[in-house]
């Protein structure tokens, strides 16, 4: 800042103007005293420059949202795109010992480079993924046009993501590879395009935002299962009587069902509205990856019913197996409950001392989202492609309009006509730990950041927070199991001859209900779910593969989506609850 005297002007009247030529008149009053005028002057511009500069002390949700954005636009900027293989590649196609061979190179007879590794599918699995192409006469030669391949590289492997299309229909090739060696093993005409891309800012962009984010994201992890069991022995303890337990538990299940049935039935009828999948062309897929192929419905439940009592609870804590750990914490507090009083009170305090500790710890590593939410928000936008979801415009559109209105509006009118709640205020509660969602994707991880807005900036007690969120956390997925229905009506739609009538879809309706609770706990639970529903209608596994391409993207939506309906379910069961509060 400049002082600006001005001629024959008083100094009372003196203006200060900072950088951008803004003038102010000075904030002292002049007394007759120039070192006390002057120094109350000095002191209001320190004041306001320390306001002006110190971003970090704005509200936590401003902060990520700064960070959101940010994050947004730099990935935007570094993002590498794609390359284009010039001309024609060529597809071979083959049949041996019962088995359609796929070969594709890159240039003539004398000079052929595999550009991908052979793929051998099964004749039914070639019509499913290249229904264009007959097989009528083989061995078969095809030129491979509109040829592009995007390299991604952070600190475990790099990604390829190659896109083509044969005979007009798209195909895209999703893998990685962990070293250069390798893809020269297995993509040699890819090399080149690696080799340039290795000294870009883009690569460095990418594998600092990749570790930054997965390193806040561990911070988050470590405090989830301690503050898990803390709180929740410390919330059923303080219940004063199992009734309580009970008929806390029987609203909160009450209220998942209700709500993920009102999800599944939004994303069904978008489905039916905007119809995507119709005259929609399917990108084949080379290798596609399945999920799921070998469980049932059953099978699900008698390994959800197995989890509920651990054989070893310390495992279960080594394993972060959530369900394990929520009913050994509840028989844990429910047993001090019923123990004498001064091993019931010695046991409250313990826990209660620990869960204030373990709070501490999770407000410091709070402090550091915006941090996390910019890497985050960096890498997801650097990596991406676009061609893809080009391709799967409708698709994506219409999972992210039902998951709108589900958030949007049912969910508000949830809360304003049972919770007696502002939705608008409760959102604004909600919105660091809303944000950190969807830009991590991950429900566990944000699940500490959930409990500290829940209970410090909307008021829910932790009694009841405790209880209803690492549960929800665990099996209540609104958002995921409206895009489960979404993406198999979506397939169903696009899938040549398939009958689309109500009762499949009813049938879809309950089987997303039934897999989104069942599936709870177990790795890539959202694709398992996704297999137990195709194969609930018939439709081929297949097809997965086609909706792991955009994944990434639909992950961070639904996520933020059941985040947001487990902190509903705390208003809703705080109010439901509200005249069993232990006195």
């Amino acid at each position: 800042m400049w002082l600006h005297f001005r001629t024959l002007t008083p100094i009372s009247q003196l203006s200060v103007t900072a950088r951008t030529n803004s003038p102010r008149t000075l904030a002292g009053d002049w007394d007759g005293d120039p070192l006390r005028y002057a120094e109350s002057n000095c002191q209001a511009w320190k004041s306001e420059g320390e306001g002006f500069m110190s971003l970090h002390k704005s509200p936590l949700h401003i902060q990520i949202l700064i960070a959101l954005i940010a994050g947004a636009l730099i990935g935007i900027v570094m993002n590498p795109g794609s390359k284009n293989l010039e001309g024609a590649g060529i597809l071979t196609i083959d049949q041996q010992d019962d088995q359609i061979v796929l070969t594709e190179t890159q240039g003539r007879v004398d000079q052929e480079i595999q550009l991908i590794p052979v793929q051998k599918l099964s004749p039914e699995q070639f019509a499913t993924r290249f229904p264009q192409i007959s097989l009528d006469k083989l061995p078969l030669t095809l030129d491979v046009k509109d040829r592009n391949v995007r390299l991604i590289e952070h600190s475990l492997h790099i990604d390829i993501s190659y896109s083509r299309s044969y005979n007009g229909q798209p195909v895209l090739t999703n893998d990685h590879v962990e070293s250069r060696a390798q893809m020269q093993q297995h993509y040699p005409g890819f090399v080149r395009f690696y080799d340039d891309y290795v000294n870009s800012m883009s690569r460095q962009v990418t594998i600092i935002s990749k570790w930054t984010g997965d390193l806040f994201l561990r911070l988050l992890k470590m405090v989830t299962i301690p503050l898990i069991v803390f709180s929740l022995i410390s919330g059923v303890a303080g219940l004063g009587g199992t009734d309580r337990l009970g008929s806390m538990f029987g609203k909160t299940l009450g209220y998942y069902l209700i709500t993920s049935m009102l999800a599944i039935i939004t994303g069904i009828v978008m489905v039916n509205l905007i119809r995507p999948g119709v005259g929609a062309t399917l990108p084949g897929t080379a290798a596609a990856e399945s999920f799921g192929e070998n469980q049932s419905l059953g099978g699900i439940f008698s390994g959800l019913i197995d989890n509920l009592f651990p054989p070893n609870p310390v495992a279960a804590l080594a394993d972060a197996d959530f369900l394990s750990i929520i009913s050994f914490s509840i028989l844990f507090g429910v047993f001090i409950i019923r123990a004498q009083e001064s091993s019931r009170n010695l046991l409250t305090q313990f826990f209660n001392s620990a869960f204030e500790v373990i709070m501490g710890m999770t407000l410091f590593i709070i402090h550091l989202a915006p941090i996390g939410v910019l890497a985050f928000m960096t890498y997801a936008t650097a990596s991406q492609g676009v061609e893809i979801f080009g391709t799967l415009m409708w698709y994506m559109l219409t999972v992210f309009l039902a998951l709108l209105v589900h958030s949007a509006i049912t969910m508000p009118l949830i809360l304003k006509f049972i919770a007696r709640r502002s939705p608008v205020q409760y959102a604004r509660a909600l919105s660091p730990a809303l944000m950190t969602a969807f830009s991590t994707a991950s429900s566990n991880g944000t699940l500490p950041l959930t409990m500290t807005s829940v209970e410090q900036n909307a008021g829910i007690s932790n009694r009841t927070s405790s209880f209803v969120l690492p549960l929800g956390a665990t099996i209540n997925m609104d958002g995921t199991a409206l895009y489960e229905a979404v993406a198999v009506l979506f397939i169903a739609q696009a899938t040549a001859g398939f009958e689309l009538s109500l009762g499949t879809q009813v049938i879809v309706a309950i089987t997303a209900l039934l897999a989104s609770i069942g599936a709870a706990g177990i790795p890539h639970a959202g694709l398992v779910m996704m297999a137990i529903v195709l194969q609930a209608v018939g439709l081929p596994l297949d097809a997965q593969g086609v909706i792991i391409a955009v994944d990434r993207i639909l992950d961070m939506a639904r996520t933020t989506v059941n985040v947001w309906s487990d902190a509903c379910g705390c208003a809703v069961v705080e109010k439901l609850t509200a005249e069993e509060q232990p006195a």
